[in-house]
Order: C-alpha cells, then structure tokens, then sequence
C-alpha cells in the first residue's frame, strides 16, 4: 500500500515535490565538492601539533590532547580530500568542541594553552561547518501561515552579539577561575564576583563553570551563523540543537545565576548582565523553533518518518509560503532584526516591579526569609516577564500570576520584614498580577501556532 493512501492527488504532488528536496543529502556531499576548506584545517592541525612547544603548555596531559586532535584534524581533512568523505568532515567539527572542552577538562595552567585552544577550536569548527554549511537552498523561505522568515540573518544578528557579550564575559571570568589572573571586573558590588567565582557552589563543578559558560556562549554564537535564511525547514535538527542550548539550558543558567545571593550572599555584575542577554536570546529564538516544529509536523503527516524528516529537512510549494503567498517587505531592515518579539507596556512594568522587588530589601532593611524571597521572586518574575516579550510564547506570562500571589502572602508567613516591606508585598504582587492578564498586541502571525498565542 502507497504511503499516499488517504491523500488528494494534489496533496500527493505535494508531498512528492517535498520528498524530492532534500537538503541533508546535499549538505553532507558538499564538502568533497568544495573541499578548500580542508586545508586551512590541515594548517590548523600542524599549528596544534607545534603548540605544545612554541608556547610550553606545562602540562603533559594538554600537550597529548593537542598533538592527537592536531593528527585527527589532517587525517580526517585528508579524508574528505583524496576519499570524499563528508564525514570525515564533520567529525573534524567534534575536535573542534573537544579543543573548546579541553582546557577547562585539564585545567590548562597557562593561559595560552587556554586562548590557543578556544581560537583554534573556533577556526576549526567555523572551516568544517559554518563555511561548509553556507550555500543556498531552493525553496520558500517564509513558513506556511507566517508574516515573516524567522531565520534570516537580520533574525540572528541580535542572537548572535547578545551571545558575544556572555562569551567575553564568561571568558574573562575563567580566567580568573584557571589563575591567570587576579583581577576580575566588579563595578556594583565590591567583592560579589570573587565570591560568586570562589564559592562552595562553584568548587562544586569538576571544572571551571565561568570556562564551561564561554563554551556554551561561543557555540550559540557559531549555531547562529550556521545555515542559510531556509534553516528552519532545512536543517531542523541544528534548529533543535540550538533550541535546546538557547532555550532549557539558558533557563538553568538564569536560575543558578539568580539563586547567587542566596545560595552564595553576593551579585556578580557580568553574572547579572550575562543573564539579561540570554533572556533576549530566549526571547528571540523561540519563533525559530516554533517554525520548526509546524514543519516537522506537517511532513509527517504527509507520512514521512520524523527521523528523515528531523536529518534531511525539506521544502513545500512556493505558492504555499506565508500568509496566502504575502510576507512581509524589508526582511533585513534593522527593525526586522526584532520580528517576533514585542514590548506591551504592561510586560515592561511587570519587568520593572521584578527589579523593584529585587532592590526593595536593601531599601527597608528586609532580612532573613523575607529578603530571600524578595531577591528570588522578583529575579523570576522580571525572567519571565522578558521571556513573555517572545511573540509565540506570550502565554508565559501567566506564570507570573502565582509568583504575585506569593509575593502578597510572603510577607505575611516569612520573617525579616517590617511593616513597609508588607504593604509593598501587597502592592507589588497585586500589580504584578493585573499586569500578567491582558495579552497585548501581536503583531505577526505564526500559522499553527496562533492558537498557542493566548
């Protein structure tokens, strides 16, 4: 029996017409069509193994991993070149993650070891993959029922500096971490930083957690430039890699961030605005990964399996793209940079009545239990509050709806606050409550998932 059975005949050309694309096919043949590439990353190879020795590594264990990935590098290079092996190329792009991994794996006692490995580990990965990855692909690049193309390089460039800013950041602090330096930048809170780096919480990672932010930080930014403007129905498994790294992964780096003055005592400045990027990060990928999903959605039930459909991505109808064939103008203005993300009035007062909490202890002397919660529950609601700026996931502002109720009884049951502090709870969670309700305008539409939009 045809797996078409049940389908129209035009829904069967369709869907024949989708199943002739397959752009995960075309990007693993690529690189032995265009293989220069591979000898940038032969040079890269010879550079890690020389490393050791030009720049005295001090360490045993470094000096092995660099001489064996620098071998890897120009085996597998040599792979793609005089066997064709698209493979070989993309597992040059795991030695790549290794070089970013292995110096806070080792704890590399020289600051060069350390910045030699991460720029290398960068050039390898943006050779192998992002290089390789570029080329154009056929189709629509606007989703089925959608005003706009969440993917294009205007979509990505905030994404992209926003993780720039948490790569230098968490860089800088690693440094600090591996002892190549005693200074750390700290201009609110006196030794909050060193506290935060020096903690019992942070000695609780085998290895530095500043160093394995920059990690997480520097790949976001590399997945940013991977693709092309059709990423989402192209690639969908890198859009769900990068969902997952942007989106759950960011949130429990938010959460471990905002728990610092209670599990610690202190704030970390480049800890504080290193959160804040995320959130717009957040923000700003959700549609991507939405469009995604519609597109996963719809291929299988025209009967493709998720798996190929997950690997090789697709295409559909040209006709079929955005709101009945219209999209919107101007897809790289810089005002596009920022579709799919809006800024109600009420959501920025929801924002500003977290921070106000968060600051509220310090200002009527709040302690203990009281000043906790504060600090806590005003970082949450301020979190989701941004989150909710995110067009498809505006829903998430509900959540903030028993966070205000909490914060009307908090003050009520917990200990260390005074008389002021109790009417501020009352008047902070009351407003946070109302402004948590109303929706607020949407802008775009975002086909299958506007029902999701409440």
């Amino acid at each position: 029996m045809s797996e078409h059975h049940g389908l129209s005949s035009d829904e069967v050309t369709d869907h024949q017409h989708e199943e002739s694309q397959e752009p995960g096919t075309m990007m693993l043949k690529h690189p032995t069509m265009e293989i220069w590439p591979q000898y940038p990353i032969v040079i890269l190879g010879l550079w890690l193994i020389a490393s050791p020795i030009t720049f005295g590594y001090e360490s045993f264990a470094m000096t092995v991993s660099d001489v064996v990935s620098g071998i890897l590098l120009i085996v597998l290079a040599g792979a793609v070149i005089f066997l064709e092996s698209g493979f070989a190329n993309y597992a040059n792009g795991f030695v790549g993650v290794w070089l970013l991994l292995a110096p806070l794996l080792f704890w590399a006692p020289t600051s060069a070891a350390y910045l030699n490995d991460t720029l290398v580990g960068v050039f390898v990965i943006t050779f192998a993959v992002l290089v390789v990855m570029r080329m154009e692909m056929s189709g629509p690049d606007v989703p089925r029922g959608w005003t706009y193309n969440p993917s294009t390089a205007a979509q990505r460039a905030p994404i992209i500096v926003a993780g720039l800013i948490g790569f230098f950041f968490s860089t800088h602090m690693a440094t600090f971490q591996l002892g190549y330096t005693n200074f750390v930048f700290e201009p609110f809170f006196g030794r909050g930083t060193v506290n935060v780096l020096t903690s019992d919480v942070s000695k609780m990672f085998p290895i530095s957690d500043a160093g394995l932010g920059a990690v997480a930080y520097a790949i976001e930014v590399l997945m940013g430039f991977m693709g092309d403007k059709r990423r989402w129905r192209t690639m969908p498994w890198m859009v769900t890699f990068f969902g997952i790294v942007v989106i759950p992964l960011g949130l429990v780096s938010i959460v471990l961030i905002i728990l610092q003055p209670l599990a610690v005592g202190s704030w970390c400045t480049l800890c504080l605005l290193s959160a804040l990027a995320m959130l717009f990060m957040i923000a700003l990928t959700v549609d991507e990964v939405a469009a995604m999903g519609q597109f996963l959605y719809r291929r299988t039930q025209k009967g493709e399996s998720l798996w190929h459909a997950f690997w090789m991505g697709g295409s559909y109808r040209a006709a079929d793209a955005g709101v009945d064939g219209e999209t919107r103008s101007g897809a790289n203005s810089f005002l596009s940079m920022f579709w799919g993300m809006s800024i109600p009035w009420h959501l920025l007062g929801a924002t500003g009545l977290g921070l106000w909490l968060m600051l509220s202890p310090a200002l009527f002397g709040t302690t203990g239990a009281a000043a906790d919660s504060s600090h806590l529950i005003g970082a949450l609601i301020a979190t989701f509050s941004v989150i909710a700026m995110g067009e498809p996931v505006r829903i998430v502002r509900f959540v903030n709806v028993p966070l205000g109720i909490w914060v009307i009884v908090a003050p009520w049951i917990l200990t260390g606050g005074p008389t002021v502090g109790l009417w501020n709870g009352i008047a902070v969670g009351t407003l946070v409550i109302f402004a948590s309700l109303p929706r607020g305008s949407i802008h775009e539409q975002y086909g299958s998932w506007n029902q999701y939009i409440r």
